[in-house]
């Protein structure tokens, strides 16, 4: 009962936090209530069950792994924008589509990362970490590069879209709700522990109504597209996640870094590139942007994509120390 209570409280203190956002927003008298309020405040609890988990010393673990960082962040920043760019090109998307494919470029990983990474036997903390960094140095990067997606893909058609207001609203879903969740880490670990398996559960079920909801409601939009889209995404994620790996073992890394390298660069906050696409650009009919279809569906389709590659990974480890033993 009293774990309940907390979460509800939680959420809470995460509606005042994104209040400025509802209200930026919510410019008509009939705003779409999910849009508007729902979709935000998932993503801040979301952004804060990640915080919950993290402490300060998350932050600099990265930097006792100079190569790892370096590789990692020059993945996420440079190479993942570039062959998203890359990758609108080659499949013909065009408009609202490539825009969103672009802003699924963008987002950093999350939560989701750090679970796969365990499962794949990688370096956890290092995943920890490297989420922890780059969900903040996206807050400067995703407005720039969406700014100028939106200009290249949709030209004159394109909304007019304030960077600094962008960067201002994925402060206040992103990085303020994990620094929050740091906050009662911090100064109420009892509490946080307490906490963090119940805020896991709904995070969980509240990335899942979010990817659910984002695919329904532009379902027809989807199946028009399906043959480009669907193909874009699952390249994007390959591509990406096998750089990842070959990249950190050019620098001589130890494989459960690699490993940590190749998801942290493959696998991408489906929720934020969800959220900022309805932010930037509402769907006309109340239903979520079209800007929102591509994360929708990479957050269906990254399971099945990945799961090989963690099967290898487990079978491999397994092997490794079934020699050992021997």
């Amino acid at each position: 009962m009293r774990r309940g209570f907390l979460v509800l409280s939680i959420l809470f203190a995460l509606l005042i936090v994104t209040a400025p956002v509802q209200a930026q927003e919510i410019s008509e008298e009939e705003g779409n209530v999910i849009i508007d309020i729902v979709l935000p405040i998932a993503l801040a609890f979301i952004m804060f069950s990640l915080g919950l988990g993290l402490t300060r010393n998350d932050f600099f673990l990265v930097f006792n792994e100079p190569k790892a960082f370096a590789i990692g962040v020059i993945n996420q920043m440079i190479i993942l924008p570039s062959i998203g760019f890359g990758v609108v090109l080659l499949s013909g998307l065009d408009g609202e589509l490539a825009v969103g494919l672009m802003i699924l470029a963008c987002c950093p990983g999350g939560v989701t990362s750090n679970i796969l990474t365990k499962l794949a036997k990688g370096d956890t903390a290092l995943s920890i970490s490297y989420t922890a960094v780059v969900s903040v140095i996206s807050v400067f990067t995703l407005p720039l590069i969406v700014g100028f997606s939106m200009s290249y893909f949709m030209g004159e058609v394109a909304p007019e879209i304030d960077i600094i207001g962008l960067g201002i609203t994925m402060f206040l879903l992103t990085t303020l709700p994990v620094l929050i969740g740091m906050a009662i880490r911090h100064w109420a670990t009892d509490k946080a522990n307490l906490l963090e398996n119940g805020v896991n559960m709904v995070a969980t079920i509240l990335f899942v109504i979010i990817v659910i909801a984002a695919i329904a409601s532009e379902w027809n939009t989807l199946i028009e597209n399906i043959g480009s889209l669907g193909p874009s995404v699952i390249m994007l994620n390959v591509l990406m996640l096998g750089i990842g790996y070959q990249s950190a073992k050019l620098l001589n890394l130890e494989v459960d870094k690699a490993t940590t390298v190749s998801i942290e660069s493959g696998i991408q906050n489906a929720t934020v590139g969800i959220t900022i696409g309805g932010l930037i650009l509402a769907s006309p009919d109340g239903g979520l942007s079209t800007l929102s279809l591509p994360s929708g569906v990479y957050g269906v389709l990254m399971y099945l994509i990945i799961s090989p590659f963690i099967y290898w990974r487990i079978s491999k480890t397994n092997i490794t120390i079934n020699n050992h033993e021997e």
